[in-house]
């Protein structure tokens, strides 16, 4: 109290200030909180919602005197909706009798539709941050738009969120039919009662009842069902393979997976993933698809003598079917099932579809004369790694598929004569194994992140990734890659920046700019580049040599060594390098060092009792096999070489001192001044 008083007139003034702040910082006692159907009404971008809102009883009623929450799409969202919009699809965008915030919003919300279905609530996380997504159904929330909260004429609480699509329940094909909320086994049995267009479900309904399955579609919870049309049933023979594993394999059990939110590539355990069996499902699209086609593929991983491994792609045609129980997808033919060959699968993935995955390299090799096509049908045994549309994109082709030779040795360096799984590549640690074109060999390279392994594979210069490997055929394995093969694209210098096995060069390159002539379009070169392990190889020999390459102060000679690999205006092939030395045993390249004393030998499968088939160039006494030849750069070739052409002196600094000469010059020039005087 003494301390107050001695304070005096300066407390009092204080102490109003601080109410006077607080009184700023709330609103009017008693002002009133505007309304979700105030905020609707405000903003022009929600119209079509409001409109729709106000056209139906129940939803009006429950807009003006219930607590509810809303999930308003946008008008964008509306004029992209291609289905059609009466006054009840209004309702499955209501859960009344609750206001949840976003952060307050379960795994399911129901709705105030006809037989109160629910919406599905995914949270995706968002890259490597703590941030996540929010889905309801395949629709993204927008959340700096979202959790508006307000009150209406009754002072109930609502909130109201912003969503990217509408929201489509499962509707009936006529008013005088109701669809009230089925499980996955319910929408099965009245499919034919249900909006699906042309599509029909009841060869495989069929089935599901032979095989005694129903109660796997009765199932509680949240579950992903893919259910194959009645046109996917062709050829005849393909409804008895339908068993009961089968059908498991249709089901990802406690996921439900609407398409937006689930991450391509990722794979999930369907029921028929046992102690006997394992299959496994992923999502993918086609990145060059304007239709956004979605795709589902099933990857028997561990199958028996009716269910043979590998994968088994399928077109989504029919996406987001909410049920009671999850999710329904419908697809253009049955997972897992292999009934058809290689020739097969290329023309059943294209025919109807005009955008289908496959369908430029289908029209390349039929614009051809179709004898690639003869060729794989002949064939009891391969591999073919099929460009995706994305990969004929590009405008290097343009030229090159004008000329119709050139086209056959492309499409046959695409195709081996074996069958050739990924897992067969990985395990047996297969590195190259020679294409159906003369003379050309692929290559084979795995890149490791963490538990993921992707395969890339080199054909004639061009490096491709495996994006969808294990189709599997009767008789044989195709896998998608993302670039055509045999069709250099990038120069030397990007080649060699870009390929995972010639790392270790690339960093040499970088000495006193070397690397930067090897991008020059207007040269031609010829580099002998030795690949990783050469280097490896070369430390094990030559320890200290190697040791100073790779240190910054020995920048100029790791220059003089790569310029001992490069010879400037020519480039060279293999086979041309053979006949020049056949010709003319004297024959000597010039690199950008000096002249290249080396004999180039090449060995075939009879010859090579040690060692392996193929060119091999000796340099000073050594026999250094070209482990990858002709690798095709758009400025010239580059021949992947297995030991370096390196001696241990080639680095020697006169008593360990560097910069001598600059120091020598100096003290030249200090002698000379003293001679003057």
């Amino acid at each position: 109290m003494c301390r107050l008083k001695k304070c005096g007139g300066a407390a009092k003034t204080l102490l109003v200030l601080a109410v006077g702040l607080v009184l700023v910082a709330q609103p009017a006692l008693g002002a009133p909180r505007k309304s979700v159907k105030q905020k609707l009404q405000e903003d022009p971008e929600l119209s079509q919602f409001y409109l729709l809102l106000e056209q139906n009883v129940l939803a009006n009623f429950t807009l003006n005197f219930h607590k509810a929450t809303f999930f308003a799409p946008t008008n964008e969202a509306f004029q992209r909706f291609k289905g059609p919009v009466d006054d009840k699809l209004i309702l499955y965008h209501i859960a009344s009798g609750v206001s949840q915030t976003l952060d307050k919003l379960s795994d399911t919300v129901t709705t105030s539709y006809d037989g109160s279905p629910p919406l599905w609530v995914t949270r995706l996380q968002k890259g490597n941050t703590n941030k996540k997504e929010l889905f309801i159904n395949n629709a993204k929330v927008l959340e700096k738009r979202s959790n508006f909260q307000g009150v209406n004429s009754q002072n109930s609480p609502q909130v109201l969120h912003v969503i990217d699509e509408v929201l489509v329940p499962l509707t009936s094909v006529s008013t005088d039919t109701s669809v009230d909320n089925p499980d996955a086994a319910g929408f099965l049995a009245q499919s034919e009662s249900v909006q699906l267009g042309s599509h029909r479900v009841r060869s495989f309904r069929q089935r599901v009842n032979q095989n005694q399955k129903e109660a796997v579609f009765k199932a509680g919870g949240g579950n992903t069902f893919f259910i194959p049309v009645d046109e996917g049933f062709k050829p005849p023979p393909r409804p008895e393979k339908i068993d009961m594993k089968v059908i498991d394999g249709h089901v990802i059990p406690g996921r439900v997976l609407f398409i937006r939110p689930t991450p391509t590539g990722e794979e999930f355990d369907t029921l028929a993933f046992t102690d006997n069996i394992r299959v496994q499902v992923s999502f993918s699209t086609q990145p060059d698809d304007k239709s956004h086609r979605a795709y589902v593929s099933s990857n028997t991983v561990v199958g028996d003598n009716s269910h043979p491994t590998g994968v088994v792609m399928a077109e989504i045609v029919h996406a987001n079917i909410p049920v009671k129980n999850g999710v329904v997808h419908l697809i253009h033919r049955p997972l897992m099932v292999v009934d058809t060959t290689v020739t097969q699968f290329l023309q059943g993935i294209v025919s109807e579809k005009e955008d289908g995955p496959l369908n430029k390299l289908y029209e390349v090799i039929m614009d051809h004369g179709g004898e690639f096509m003869t060729q794989i049908t002949n064939m009891k045994s391969l591999t073919l790694f099929a460009p995706s549309n994305a990969a004929w994109a590009n405008a290097n082709l343009n030229n090159i598929l004008q000329t119709k030779d050139k086209v056959k040795e492309i499409l046959r360096m695409h195709l081996v004569a074996e069958k050739l799984p990924l897992e067969t590549i990985l395990s047996e640690n297969i590195i190259q194994v020679e294409s159906a074109a003369a003379r050309k060999n692929l290559y084979f390279n795995v890149i490791r992140h963490g538990h993921n392994e992707t395969l890339t594979v080199e054909g004639g210069g061009v490096n491709a990734t495996v994006v969808q490997p294990n189709i599997a055929a009767t008789n044989g394995i195709v896998h998608i890659i993302d670039r055509v093969l045999g069709i250099p694209y990038s120069t030397v210098g990007e080649k060699l920046a870009t390929d995972p096995a010639l790392n270790k060069t690339f960093w040499l390159a970088q000495s006193e700019r070397f690397n930067e002539q090897l991008n020059n379009p207007h040269k031609r070169f010829t580099f002998f580049v030795p690949r990783d392990a050469a280097w490896e190889k070369a430390e094990l020999h030559y320890p200290s040599t190697h040791k100073k390459l790779f240190m910054r102060d020995f920048q100029y000679h790791a220059k003089s060594i790569l310029e001992r690999h490069l010879i400037v205006d020519q480039a060279f092939t293999m086979a041309e390098l053979k006949d020049l030395f056949q010709r003319n045993e004297s024959a000597v390249p010039h690199t950008v060092r000096d002249v290249l004393h080396i004999k180039v030998k090449e060995i075939d499968k009879t010859e090579a009792e040690t060692g392996e088939a193929g060119y091999y160039i000796e340099w000073q006494g050594e026999r250094i096999l070209v482990s990858r030849p002709d690798v095709e750069c758009t400025n010239g070739i580059i021949h992947v070489i297995d030991s370096a052409l390196l001696r241990d002196t080639d680095v020697y600094v006169t008593g360990g001192v560097r910069g001598l000469g600059p120091v020598m010059s100096v003290l030249t020039l200090l002698l000379a001044a003293t001679l003057a005087f």
